[in-house]
């Protein structure tokens, strides 16, 4: 057992307040983007993109589309955490790194994008779905890297879809499922909130 995972998970606590004085380097965005990216996807579709907001132009005109939250512009980092409309056309190219590592048979390939046509085609509900879990998945593994690198961070679902879209030039099969703001708390935060028991939460059947 990983006992230091374990206890990473425990610690999580959502970031609130964070200290605008403090920036990330370049290349610390890249890992924490590289991380995130270990995360699954269905298919292996990989259907996801992250927009780092980095620049105080590019925050002020995301915080006028979320809710006008500090923290869009405090934190470092803003990400927005983009989903892709899960379609078969892409499969080829996203398996093709397992097809050339020599595990995946390329014979399999055509089964994988039968069986994604299958679920997707025609289906925009299970398509968007398909990009917000996809998109959820990322946004997990990107604040689980980011803890690791001790930093804050802060899930965010206040702000407009479409003014996201609109200001950050979004394509049609893009959907902002969701902003994750990082960078280095304050003292001033909360602690970690209490989780609801056990016994609320867990069926077994």
């Amino acid at each position: 057992m990983n006992t230091s995972v374990i206890e990473a998970i425990e610690r999580q606590k959502t970031t609130n307040l964070y200290d605008a004085s403090k920036s990330i380097p370049d290349d610390q965005v890249r890992e924490l983007v590289r991380l995130a990216t270990f995360s699954p996807t269905a298919f292996h579709l990989q259907n996801w993109r992250f927009i780092a907001v980095r620049s105080p132009e590019a925050k002020a005109r995301l915080r006028a589309v979320a809710a006008d939250q500090p923290k869009v512009t405090e934190a470092a980092v803003t990400f927005i955490v983009v989903g892709e409309l899960a379609v078969a056309d892409v499969m080829a190219d996203r398996l093709a790194g397992s097809v050339a590592a020599g595990f995946m048979p390329v014979e399999m390939v055509p089964g994988w994008e039968a069986a994604a046509k299958s679920l997707y085609f025609g289906k925009p509900q299970i398509q968007r779905d398909e990009a917000i879990r996809s998109a959820t998945f990322g946004a997990s593994g990107l604040i689980r890297a980011a803890q690791a690198m001790g930093l804050g961070t802060t899930p965010m679902i206040g702000f407009d879809p479409v003014g996201v879209s609109r200001e950050f030039s979004l394509s049609d099969n893009e959907v902002p499922a969701l902003l994750v703001a990082v960078g280095y708390p304050t003292e001033a935060n909360w602690p970690q909130k209490p989780r609801r028991p056990i016994s609320d939460v867990l069926a077994f059947a």
